[in-house]
């Protein structure tokens, strides 16, 4: 059974993995990353701190079709032995949001392109299983407005976590602040259309932990 397409796995927290091939370390550094500005502030923080590794690869995967964003470094390896390694980690996991730098030291013996590529991957595949996995949902917002006499109408629409009361106020009439899982967006405007209640869109809300957050529970 597919996911629904508002349902995102994204790492939990941090995680650390770490291989060693031929006395050379691979330290790999996982994270959760809403945008790619933080993806990259991420790895350039690990550079920083790691400014006498031999390389910093890198990859990450951020957001979900159409507009998802995917990048993958070597940083001076040879070409398809690093980045594209840790990013099929990363994809193998079904992650998004998520972002794994691999700090290589040398040791003085050359592993060759298969020893680099399985190298990078388990230590990703490391560090992405010490960050855990947490489900997390895109939402949206909307602003719904009526009378007192619709208001215990919009209230029976509610259904947490998926439809949310936000908050609610009167201008004079009530007005309620509502978040909504994408999925489930249709049926609340229709729902909503059906009672005569105006609505607005909103700006899109955070996302919402989902109720089977964990090492890769679902709800």
């Amino acid at each position: 059974m597919s996911s629904p397409t508002d349902e995102r796995r994204v790492p939990a927290r941090e995680g650390f993995g770490e291989v060693r091939e031929r006395a050379s370390r691979f330290l790999a550094f996982a994270a959760r990353a809403p945008t790619p500005a933080e993806a990259e502030a991420f790895v350039d923080r690990r550079k920083r701190e790691r400014h006498d590794a031999t390389h910093v690869a890198f990859a990450w995967r951020i957001g979900s079709a159409p507009s998802e964003s995917r990048r993958a470094s070597d940083a001076g390896e040879p070409a398809g032995t690093a980045g594209k390694p840790i990013l099929g980690a990363i994809e193998s996991a079904r992650l998004s949001d998520a972002v794994v730098a691999v700090v290589r030291y040398y040791g003085g013996t050359n592993l060759g392109t298969g020893g680099l590529v399985r190298a990078y991957r388990t230590a990703a595949e490391r560090a992405l299983e010490a960050a855990g996995v947490e489900v997390v949902y895109d939402t949206v917002r909307l602003e719904a407005r009526c009378g007192y006499d619709r208001a215990g109408a919009v209230r029976r629409l509610l259904d947490p976590p998926a439809v949310r009361l936000i908050g609610e106020r009167f201008d004079p009439e009530p007005v309620f602040e509502i978040e909504v899982r994408r999925s489930r967006l249709g049926v609340l405007a229709k729902d909503l259309e059906g009672l005569r209640i105006a609505v607005r869109p909103l700006d899109s809300g955070p996302e919402v932990p989902g109720p089977g957050a964990g090492r890769g529970k679902r709800p």
